[in-house]
């Protein structure tokens, strides 16, 4: 069963787990959630129904009722979750992986993730060790289950007239296709809005390079003010300025402040995740914002943003998690509200990269992946060589290691997902950046 992570279950479909292994994932559940109903929807992957007939299957065999909202992004089940008081969900989705895998991301009440730690490890250790499977004296039902309009409703609550906006949006081929013309209509350019869960025309992982080419070329190519382009299943949003260059999305947590911070008059508590921007909390802390840095990924930044009571939050990765939206993440509201941003700038005759250019202070290396199986023992020579070489003014090991010095920081930690230790440092100049990277690389590859 390789398909148990952090955050989610996940794996290439009929190799990291089969139909068996999805009737038992939902049987068990049953008992883990400790309750009789259960709201599930799904992407347009190939695999998605059939994953979704074994689970269901396994949910009402143990007892419970299934609210079925049919196809649907990620933030509409948390959104379904929280407005109608379910204790468990589950999202049938494989987010930005390639067309062979799928999965599901499970959610209790409040739309509050179930991590590895939370729960998926029991249901592991179950399906491991053959726990015997007894059928409810009464099966369970199958209701359908229509939020999509009211969904819609809460998000046109945020939208506004973008009719003097040039929008170029790129869906993948994902689920924020669903939705997108319902919220932005048809002022936008849209690129493969059509749903498809081969994914014919790029993989909807916005992260990689080549899947934003697309996107970038017709932004140049129509002269639109902002280019936008979804993941696979809605819930991470990631832009591009009027130049067709990609905009890192943290630095968009600290473009969302004159939003909360600035037009709301809000002052409090914004997460960001580890390896965010140095330039972020600079920005935010001016208009009043108190900077909490925390570990990567909604398993652990929703629950962490309703424990501090955060205003909202962003991650590297693209995520958003906002209390507007139970503290969770919605690409599509990130939408709507760095747009209304990007137009009032506009009418003020600032373009996005004028923005951005006064925000992104710092020289940054991006993410870099080590493919090494000794990552513990990498990661802490990489520390120890620069703790000992210089000294630093901040250190943080909740999630890998954040080691800041006062011209430069580094972040290095091993990925919860895929087989890969993950480096990325900032410095204030580009030449310093790589000189670090080079010497990181030196010491890595005594591990590989």
């Amino acid at each position: 069963m390789g398909a148990f992570h952090a955050y989610d279950i996940r794996g290439v479909y009929g190799k990291d787990f089969n139909r068996d292994d999805c009737y038992k994932i939902g049987y068990h559940l049953v008992d883990l959630m400790k309750t009789n109903k259960f709201l599930v929807g799904h992407d347009a992957r190939t695999s998605s129904p059939e994953i979704f007939s074994a689970l269901c299957e396994g949910i009402t065999d143990a007892g419970a009722d299934v609210y079925y909202i049919g196809l649907s992004t990620t933030p509409m089940v948390y959104f379904g979750t929280a407005k109608y008081n379910f204790m468990a969900s589950v999202q049938i989705t494989a987010s930005h992986n390639p067309r062979e895998y799928n999965g599901m991301k499970i959610s209790r009440e409040n739309a509050l993730p179930v991590g590895y730690d939370a729960g998926l490890k029991i249901i592991k250790e179950k399906i491991e060790s053959n726990h015997p499977i007894q059928k409810a004296v009464t099966k369970g039902k199958i209701h359908n289950f229509d939020i999509k309009n009211e969904y819609l409703t809460f998000l046109r609550g945020y939208a506004k007239d973008y009719r003097d906006l040039k929008i170029t949006v790129d869906c993948s081929n994902g689920m924020a296709g669903l939705i997108a013309r319902d919220i932005l209509g048809n002022t936008p350019t849209y690129l493969y809005e059509e749903l498809d869960g081969t994914f014919p025309n790029h993989e909807a992982n916005p992260l990689d390079p080549k899947n934003i080419v697309d996107l970038q070329q017709t932004v140049r190519k129509n002269g639109s003010d902002i280019g936008i382009i979804f993941d696979g299943d809605g819930d991470r949003v990631m832009f591009v300025d009027e130049t067709g260059k990609f905009v890192s999305p943290d630095l968009m947590i600290a473009l969302l402040g004159h939003y909360f911070l600035e037009e709301r008059g809000e002052q409090g508590a914004v997460l960001q995740d580890i390896r965010t921007s140095k330039a972020v909390g600079e920005y935010l802390t001016p208009m009043g914002a108190a900077m909490h840095t925390w570990r990567v990924g909604r398993a652990f930044a929703a629950p962490k943003l309703r424990e501090i009571d955060g205003i909202y939050g962003g991650e590297l990765a693209g995520h958003y998690y906002f209390r507007d939206f139970f503290y969770s993440d919605s690409g599509m509201l990130a939408c709507l509200l760095i747009l209304n941003i990007v137009q009032k700038f506009k009418r003020q005759g600032t373009p996005l990269s004028a923005v951005i250019s006064k925000i992104a202070t710092y020289a940054n290396s991006g993410e870099i992946n080590f493919k090494i199986s000794r990552k513990m023992e990498a990661m802490e020579a990489v520390v120890n060589y620069f703790s000992q070489k210089e000294k630093p003014t901040a250190f943080m090991d909740f999630d890998g290691f954040r080691v800041e010095f006062p011209e430069w920081w580094f972040n290095i930690r091993p990925s919860n997902t895929e087989p890969y230790l993950r480096f990325l440092c900032e410095a204030k100049s580009i030449d310093l950046i790589h000189e670090k990277v080079e010497k990181v690389r030196e010491i890595i590859s005594i591990f590989e």
